[in-house]
């Protein structure tokens, strides 16, 4: 995805200025959006760059990739989320490493990684933070849980110890035109603020993750306060080619 002419710094004040202009044409404060720069396939000396840019929150989204990438890039100024497809025999590599993971698409998942948490925390009280990740648009090919069930998950997972539900995730069908994602996203805000009415204890709708390179303008217009941007930032744009 990376190659040696990329300007990263040019990507990112690109992509950081239409943040900023979404927000601001949906009435929102630019600070009540985090960039996710996605680095699946990305070398370890461009997200060196993407960091001396600013950046400070990355997602992986293949767990074999990711744990070489996190055991060499650490800090306090730095934070990993998980966002791919996470299957059950791996969450035992997987907690603690991410601060956010975005994709827990069953209660099954849930349940092992609380076991798997509960496990590495011990005494210390470390919670792993999860977003529920919600198949809004119904498609086969997709991950994740259905609108209608998701209350059911959640209130299943509000008495886990460990686990601490913060949002919702969704990936809404490919389109050419970004425009049409916008009823999908639409539909996660909406779903979010109908679980707040209803009021989960120990579960928060406080993040929105939802967008990416081709559509996140869209998103953060309908309410996304992570966006997940990887080819935007990491591969060259035709100006470039």
């Amino acid at each position: 995805m990376s190659g040696g002419l990329v300007n990263i710094r040019a990507n990112l004040e690109e992509v950081s200025q239409r943040i900023k202009l979404a927000a601001l044409r949906a009435g929102r404060s630019p600070e009540e959006v985090r960039l996710v720069a996605i680095t699946k396939t990305v070398s370890v000396a461009a997200i060196r760059e993407a960091m001396a840019c600013g950046v400070r929150i990355f997602g992986e989204s293949r767990v074999q990739e990711a744990l070489p990438k996190t055991q060499e890039l650490q800090g306090d100024n730095m934070s990993w989320h998980f966002v791919g497809h996470l299957q059950t025999n791996k969450t035992k590599q997987v907690v603690g490493l991410f601060d956010l993971i975005h994709s827990v698409d069953s209660l099954k998942l849930a349940m092992a990684l609380e076991a798997a948490m509960g496990a590495w925390s011990g005494k210390t009280g470390s919670r792993q933070k999860v977003l529920v990740q919600v198949n809004i648009s119904g498609e086969e090919s997709k991950s994740g849980v259905s609108p209608e069930e998701v209350g059911v998950m959640l209130k299943g997972m509000a008495k886990c110890k460990v686990l601490s539900v913060v949002g919702l995730m969704t990936l809404p069908p490919r389109f050419d035109d970004p425009g049409d994602s916008r009823p999908f996203f639409r539909a996660l805000q909406e779903l979010a603020r109908s679980i707040e009415k209803v009021g989960i204890d120990g579960v928060s709708m406080r993040e929105l993750s939802m967008g990416m390179s081709g559509d996140y303008e869209v998103a953060i217009e309908e309410g996304a306060t992570l966006v997940r941007i990887g080819n935007a930032i990491f591969e060259r744009r035709n100006s470039e080619k």
